[in-house]
């Protein structure tokens, strides 16, 4: 694991929720030119929005632990 100085926590916290935020909502939102969806983006936004909520949940507004 990575360590990281207790005053960039926050900051990187921000950055990875941000960047996993747009990568769920493209994965979950995807149509390619039929209107259909892809798996492989409904896969990978799935597991984006996972990485989120963990983030969030744990990180960031402390209500869980592990």
């Amino acid at each position: 694991m990575i360590d990281i100085p207790q005053e960039y926590e926050g900051l990187v916290n921000t950055l990875f929720l941000i960047a996993t935020a747009f990568v769920t909502y493209h994965g979950l939102t995807y149509r390619n030119k039929d209107g259909e969806s892809n798996w492989v983006h409904l896969l990978f936004g799935c597991i984006a929005a996972v990485y989120f909520f963990l983030v969030l949940f744990r990180d960031v507004l402390k209500v869980i632990t592990f």
